[in-house]
């Protein structure tokens, strides 16, 4: 595709050596000595590109540059100048330039700047791509020596960045190379915990030491702060993946500096009822079962399984000897957002505000029962780009924003992820056996065992029991329990739906972010 590009200048004539250049790149040159003249050129053309001098008679660059956006709100313009005068930089500037040279310019500055504006993105995608061709083997070096859950996140660290980084690409082959990659070292995730998960609560298998995980997060990630800092607010957003934060980290930078940026790992089952009520009791499901049985429920026991958060969390605070006046909310919708933000004058009274937000969660389940959602979310990089999108115009991005200008430090993390699943595995229950399709729970549950991690004693991994002789099993990747029963009706509904509940990096692997507003 030929690429058409306008420079204007009053002495031209001057540039014919640049202009050659570039028309020997293979560039076709178009110009124009003055503002006017230029303006007309651009109602009547459609250019990928326009130089444009600062310092003309008549109309002037600025000027110019102003009538163009007009025209062309979306043209790239590169302003050159002589002057290096800061003001007339942050006019430029402050029109949307696309670039800025210094005159005298030449012509390897002028083609590396139409290569900086218009190839950028191709580019920087080529070189992305034979970087990760090369980060090929060095990942999968990686994933043989991986020992500890500190390794795997690492290798976790890595694919995410590059899946954010190729997304664009236009090297079909090499972004199906990321999502085989992606698939062998999540089932070499899956055994790896498999083989562990119960020797971190003395259950057998191995002794390797236990990771952070989500009934410690607490008193590990966010109590220590509450000695240290005067105003502390924890953030706990349902669903949140590592990659849907390094798609919103960069607006968070523009109020907050990230202090640390980690990852815990998740309980088993990877399911809000469990995960989350372990992070406000700091006590695994089965302890808070015995210890405060009112406050818990189990999957086949009708209501809401997670609605005593803050009543947990003011005991963990007593029990560790904490004393701080707390402001807990819940948002689950749109209202209860804005209310919220009408009633943050609450803040100025308290040491510790909590606060767990539903959205990403809710945007999961509309992705699955909602069709123009799961158009809109179809793959991966569209449910981030979505997230993102929510994100930028939300109450929660408000709140950020109040937050920093109040000075608190904030610890932001989740409770689980999600995974897209993919590979229907079936299952057989009674009438009882919990509906979750990353686990399930129940008595007299008939599946093929070398497919799930099958827990037959739950109190190994301290989770209680609904009766004698109940068990839990866990789906593995992207695998999902279906029932014999309208089988080929219920993988085609859930197929490719973002589920929780299993073992998968992106369910298991939770980022916690500790940020500090900015001076």
């Amino acid at each position: 595709m030929n690429t058409h590009i306008l420079w204007i200048d009053d002495e031209v004539d001057m540039l014919r050596p640049h202009i050659i250049f570039l028309e020997n790149k293979g560039y076709t040159l178009h110009t124009a000595t003055n503002g006017q003249d230029a303006l007309e050129l651009i109602q009547s053309n459609n250019f990928d590109l326009v130089f444009l001098d600062e310092n003309m008679p008549g109309i002037n660059g600025i000027e110019t540059l102003k009538l163009i956006k007009e025209i062309r709100p979306v043209l790239p313009v590169v302003m050159i100048t002589k002057s290096e005068e800061e003001d007339i930089m942050h006019k430029a500037i402050g029109s949307q330039i696309a670039d800025y040279l210094i005159k005298p310019v030449n012509p390897n500055q002028v083609l590396i700047s139409i290569k900086k504006v218009i190839h950028h993105r191709q580019i920087i995608s080529d070189q992305s791509t034979a970087d990760y061709r090369l980060e090929f083997g060095r990942i999968e070096q990686l994933l043989n020596e991986a020992k500890t859950v500190d390794d795997w996140i690492a290798i976790y660290r890595k694919l995410v960045g590059w899946d954010i980084n190729l997304r664009q690409s236009g090297d079909e082959s090499v972004r199906e190379i990321l999502t085989c990659q992606f698939s062998e070292v999540n089932n070499e995730f899956c055994k790896f915990i498999s083989q562990r998960y119960l020797g971190w609560f003395g259950g057998g298998g191995s002794s390797d030491a236990r990771p952070l995980m989500s009934h410690q997060l607490m008193h590990v990630k966010v109590f220590p702060h509450l000695k240290s800092c005067d105003k502390v607010a924890f953030l706990l957003i349902d669903n949140l993946r590592y990659d849907h934060w390094r798609m919103i980290a960069p607006i968070v930078q523009e109020f907050f500096k990230i202090e640390e940026d980690e990852m815990y790992c998740s309980i088993l089952p990877t399911a809000t009822q469990y995960a989350r009520n372990a992070i406000f009791a700091g006590l695994m499901p089965s302890e808070i079962e015995k210890l405060t049985p009112e406050y818990w429920l189990n999957d086949e026991e009708e209501g809401g399984k997670n609605q005593h958060e803050e009543e947990l969390l003011r005991r963990l605070l007593q029990r560790f000897g904490i004393s701080v006046s707390l402001y807990f909310r819940k948002i689950v919708g749109l209202d209860n957002g804005r209310q919220m933000l009408s009633e943050l004058n609450k803040l100025d009274a308290c040491s510790f505000a909590v606060f767990v937000y539903n959205f990403v969660d809710m945007l999961s389940h509309a992705r699955t029962s909602t069709e123009i959602v799961r158009e809109l979310a179809e793959d991966e990089a569209a449910y981030r780009s979505l997230m993102r999108s929510w994100f930028e115009h939300s109450d929660l991005l408000e709140l950020l924003k109040e937050l920093a200008a109040r000075k608190f430090k904030v610890v932001l993390s989740s409770d689980h992820g999600t995974v897209r699943v993919s590979n229907p595995i079936k299952i057989i229950g009674d009438r009882h056996t919990s509906t979750n399709l990353r686990y399930k729970t129940g008595r007299a549950l008939t599946y093929d065992a070398k497919n799930v991690l099958e827990v037959k004693k739950p109190e190994m991994a301290y989770l209680p029991r609904t009766n004698l002789s109940s068990s839990y099993v866990f789906a593995r990747n992207r695998d999902f329990f279906v029932y014999p029963n309208s089988y080929g009706y219920h993988v085609k509904y859930y197929r490719n739906t973002f589920q929780h509940g299993g073992i998968s990096m992106e369910e298991m692997l939770v980022p916690v972010i500790t940020l500090v507003p900015m001076e």
